[in-house]
């Protein structure tokens, strides 16, 4: 008798502009449902794989006109490929929960409303690299890009390219990943980032709770399985 394979792993997607705090509370969700029992793998985009890191180094570095909004998706997507076929794709089969820093929505919002490719391009581009791989949930951390841009600056040496970008091109992202958000309420969840660290993070714990049947802690809903 061959040993069952495991439950799909879930796959969480972290969204919002710059100096949002995605980093540190990916890091402390990953905390919380390692200590309820699940295996987490935390990742980024673009990188998270060997290929898609040396991608990353041409995406977010150099001046702010580098690269036009086509070249920049297509850039993008090269790294989402990789990523997904050396490190998403497989972690999921393993029963591994995928938290990512990044993903489809951040090139609708960056490249789509910010520079303004056409939304059904990158859609198609999208298609073709990432086919029906979609996130379990995604959480939308929303914040007034002023706010975020003073929070952002020096925190990444280097990779600064999109922070050199004017205040509209910040303004019409947010307006991006809000419509996104509305567009798809199943999977998007709103989360205010202006509030306190800690205020944050147990807000994002309610919401993983809720929308994909946890514990409080983190653990299954044991409810899942009654009658």
């Amino acid at each position: 008798m061959t040993a069952a394979s495991p439950a799909r792993g879930r796959f969480i997607t972290f969204e919002g502009g710059e100096g949002a705090g995605k980093s540190t509370q990916i890091r402390a969700v990953a905390d919380w449902l390692r200590q309820a029992g699940h295996e987490v793998l935390s990742t980024r985009e673009p990188g998270g794989s060997p290929g898609a890191e040396d991608i990353r180094a041409l995406f977010v570095r150099g001046e702010a006109g580098r690269w036009d909004g086509i070249t920049e998706t297509l850039l993008v997507y090269a790294a989402r490929r990789d990523h997904i076929v050396k490190a998403i794709e497989p972690a999921l089969a393993a029963g591994t929960w995928v938290l990512c820093d990044r993903f489809a929505d951040s090139t609708l919002a960056y490249q789509g409303y910010g520079h303004g490719v056409d939304a059904a391009t990158i859609r198609e581009i999208h298609r073709l690299a990432v086919g029906d791989l979609t996130p379990d949930l995604t959480l939308i951390l929303d914040i007034d890009p002023a706010i975020g841009l003073a929070r952002s600056r020096g925190t990444a040496v280097g990779e600064d390219r999109f922070e050199k970008l004017g205040t509209g091109f910040h303004q019409r992202l947010r307006q991006g990943f809000l419509e996104i958000a509305a567009a798809e309420p199943k999977r998007c969840a709103v989360i205010d980032a202006s509030d306190d660290v800690v205020a944050i993070t147990a807000a994002l714990k309610a919401t993983i709770s809720g929308r994909l049947g946890l514990e409080r802690d983190g653990r299954a809903d044991s409810r899942a399985d009654r009658p």
